[in-house]
């Protein structure tokens, strides 16, 4: 079985990105066939605030953030490689 890599500094944009796909039902390969990917795919509101929850406290813990610095590095992630919602 294959260990999982520490969550750091050099990983933890791809760690998220994989998070997110993952939630919706993808892997970071499937974006390969589909150069729209940020566009075709989408979460619901209930998936975006749990991805944001999950996000928030793995920047904190990575970079050791306060919370409003953590939510603003979330706001530039999402910006690059947020998933648009859609209920």
């Amino acid at each position: 079985m294959k260990k999982k890599a520490k969550i750091n500094r050099g990983n933890i944009t791809r760690h998220l990105i994989e998070y997110q796909l993952d939630m919706v039902g993808k892997r970071l390969i499937d974006t390969l066939d589909d150069d729209k990917w940020y566009f075709n795919w989408t979460m619901t509101r209930e998936q975006h605030n749990e991805f944001y929850k999950y996000a928030v406290k793995t920047l904190k813990k990575v970079f050791r953030f306060n919370t409003n610095k953590a939510r603003e590095t979330f706001q530039w992630f999402y910006e690059q490689f947020g998933l648009r919602i859609k209920d």
